[in-house]
């Protein structure tokens, strides 16, 4: 898909051309009295494109809704298989969405590539079109894959955009699903270079080690990419320098192939070298408190805690206030060089939500290696500094049964 939908009317007969142009515009009265002449609604131009597509990915509401009274197709599908509602969640024009969807649109559509309105929607950042295809529409499958084998989760990572990763996140989709090459949604933020998605990734878990096809990991992608702040932020996060891929090839490798120097000298600052006989497998990153202890920052990866720390993210992002993470810490026996260190690592207003999250993990991972069920600590750790309310709601959410199948119901 373009950015925007390249204007095309070879192919089309004179007045064709000018309802397409029309519907483009939002000249609705142009339309009308086209319409009243018996202009065909549905004349295609060389690429397949009808004019409600134009109306649709253009966001104008009455031309939409002049088209579909006068006998447009809903699902009219252009040469790349785009119709009206993959456009619309393309662009985010989520009124456009619903209309369509009221009308009658299929909406387990999929364009050729495979992308369905949860790629779309990911894809380009749009949040509140996530947010109704998820709570509004019926069996939407959140982990569906498109043509290269990636979910709207990967589609969120490779291109850079947070809060639509952050709602998949939050919606409980798969971290760990590999594209048809082995990517994780960490090889792909990387190799874009995108350091907000990167540390998000991180943070949530997802294994720093692991390979695709080629037995490249995330920081092999980020040196190839030529991304010095995303390889000084993997190695921070514990990535190991000397990995080699299938092909005995290190990270350093990927940087000289790529011509960076910047960032071939920041692998050499952190040991990398191009004869490497093994590997050095690192699994945490260590912080250096106040009083000269260290502290693991190392994360569960484990399938079976996926939904746990999801439920984690909701927590600090969503619901605990700015002081209550410490207060939460402090209930669980951390010190106030733990606290210190914590904070040490993200500045700004909403600061505090990064700062929960990262000690959430931090708890995790002692809870699991101590043995301990993290689900009752929670509670307990709730319900210690004053947040009954919440520590009830995750419990019932988590017996909750599963919810009836959800329909659209917005106009």
């Amino acid at each position: 898909m373009q950015e925007e939908l390249a204007w095309e009317t070879d192919g089309l007969l004179p007045l064709e051309r000018q309802l397409h142009e029309a519907a483009r515009q939002n000249n609705v009265s142009r339309m009308q009295e086209l319409i009243g002449r018996r202009v065909n609604t549905r004349a295609r131009n060389h690429v397949g494109r009808v004019a409600l597509h134009w109306a649709a990915g253009a966001g104008h509401e009455q031309a939409v809704r002049l088209l579909l009274e006068h006998e447009a197709a809903v699902d009219e599908e252009d040469a790349f298989g785009m119709n009206a509602l993959l456009l619309s969640a393309w662009f985010g024009h989520l009124r456009i969405l619903q209309i369509l969807v009221n009308s009658g649109a299929k909406i387990h559509c999929k364009s050729k590539d495979g992308l369905t309105l949860l790629h779309c929607a990911a894809q380009k950042g749009h949040v509140p079109v996530l947010a109704f295809i998820m709570e509004d529409l019926e069996d939407v499958a959140l982990d569906h894959v498109d043509k290269l084998g990636r979910t709207a989760f990967h589609r969120a990572a490779e291109h850079g955009q947070l809060d639509a990763l952050d709602f998949l996140v939050g919606s409980g989709c798969d971290h760990s699903v590999k594209d048809k090459e082995g990517n994780t949604a960490l090889h792909l933020a990387a190799g874009r270079g995108h350091m907000a998605v990167v540390q998000r990734l991180v943070d949530i878990g997802l294994d720093l080690e692991e390979q695709n096809a080629e037995g490249l990991t995330a920081l092999h992608a980020a040196a190839g990419g030529t991304h010095p702040d995303c390889v000084r932020l993997l190695l921070r996060a514990g990535s190991t320098v000397n990995a080699l891929t299938q092909k005995n090839l290190s990270c350093l490798h990927y940087a000289a192939l790529s011509g960076s120097e910047d960032v071939s000298r920041v692998l050499i600052h952190a040991g990398g070298c191009t004869n490497v006989a093994d590997h050095d497998h690192l699994s945490c990153r260590d912080l250096s408190d106040p009083s000269g202890k260290s502290l693991s920052f190392k994360q569960d990866h484990r399938q079976e805690t996926q939904q746990l720390r999801s439920v984690l993210w909701r927590l600090a992002s969503r619901h605990l206030q700015p002081r209550e993470w410490k207060k939460l810490a402090y209930s669980w026996d951390f010190t106030e060089a733990h606290v210190y260190a914590i904070e040490q690592q993200w500045t700004g207003t909403r600061s505090y939500q990064e700062h929960g999250h990262r000690m959430l993990l931090i708890w995790l991972h002692g809870v699991s290696t101590a043995g301990e069920n993290p689900s009752k600590a929670l509670f307990e750790g709730l319900v210690a500094i004053g947040r009954r309310d919440l520590a009830e709601n995750i419990r019932k959410k988590a017996n909750a049964a599963p919810s009836a199948p959800r329909r659209c119901t917005a106009m």
